[in-house]
């Protein structure tokens, strides 16, 4: 999924970059219906507006990046659609893992596996298998994967633990991290949704609780760079507050800018 990067793209390094995207990747399928084209065809072009996101992410030095390929609800679009988005998993799992691997890239899926063939289930643990001592971008694949599903298999590994570890429960925030997917890196800063559309869709509900959340009309195959460049700059002029207010921040930003005068000197 990378690719050769644009010298002639805007230098973000200025910028106040989000530490993980994540992005719930819409339009696939209204795509391919516009051109008159299968649907599957909607969801081979946007393999190609995935690996540029990768790629620059990657050269944001963007820590992580999950992305939503297949959602626990999506088994009920029709019985083809379904079939040719496995086919489509399988080959580009295939296709793009020795290419990540080489940019340093880990590649982790996150989701009820179990509901996959075994050959889809063989790439997946051979992809992360090859890639899990990798260093630069995380990328998170979430596949068969509801943010519901999370919250409850978290409750059910946590009360496991409560009951092998002979103490009563000890129930908290912490805790049940822990067990969530995605709990050993930090947690979306910037959420991205393509297609029109202005909902999370049972993804991360966990996770993106402080999130910020950006929404495009743009349908996913056409996800350019400049609308990846112009999602970071609008998260830049955002005032995260994580329930404090505005002049706290401010306080906050002066007494860090001081700080970092004072080692300079």
């Amino acid at each position: 999924m990378i690719g050769n990067s644009d010298s002639n793209r805007p230098d973000n390094s200025s910028l106040q970059l989000p530490r993980h995207i994540a992005v719930v990747m819409d339009g696939n399928g209204r795509w391919a219906n516009k051109r008159h084209l299968p649907r599957a065809a909607g969801h081979k072009a946007g393999v190609n507006a995935t690996r540029k996101i990768v790629e620059n992410c990657a050269k944001s030095r963007i820590e992580a990046l999950t992305i939503f390929a297949f959602s626990s609800e999506n088994w009920n679009r029709p019985k083809d659609e379904v079939s040719s988005l496995m086919s489509l998993f399988i080959t580009t799992i295939t296709a793009e893992v020795k290419k990540l691997h080489k940019k340093n890239v880990r590649v982790r899926f996150i989701g009820d596996r179990l509901r996959f063939s075994a050959k889809l289930q063989d790439s997946i643990n051979n992809s992360e298998a090859l890639t899990e001592n990798n260093t630069g971008l995380t990328l998170n694949i979430a596949a068969n994967y509801g943010g519901r599903w999370d919250i409850v298999n978290a409750c059910q590994q946590l009360l496991i633990a409560v009951q092998e570890g002979g103490r009563p429960a000890e129930i908290d925030e912490a805790a049940l991290n822990s067990f969530m997917a995605l709990s050993d890196i930090p947690q979306p800063d910037l959420f991205i949704r393509t297609g029109g559309e202005q909902r999370i869709s049972n993804f991360l509900l966990w996770q993106l609780a402080y999130a910020e959340l950006y929404f495009v009309d743009t349908l996913w195959p056409d996800f350019s760079d400049d609308d990846f460049d112009a999602a970071l700059d609008w998260f830049s002029g955002r005032q995260r507050r994580f329930g404090k207010t505005g002049q706290q921040i401010q306080q906050e930003r002066g007494q860090q800018q001081a700080d970092s005068s004072s080692v300079a000197q």
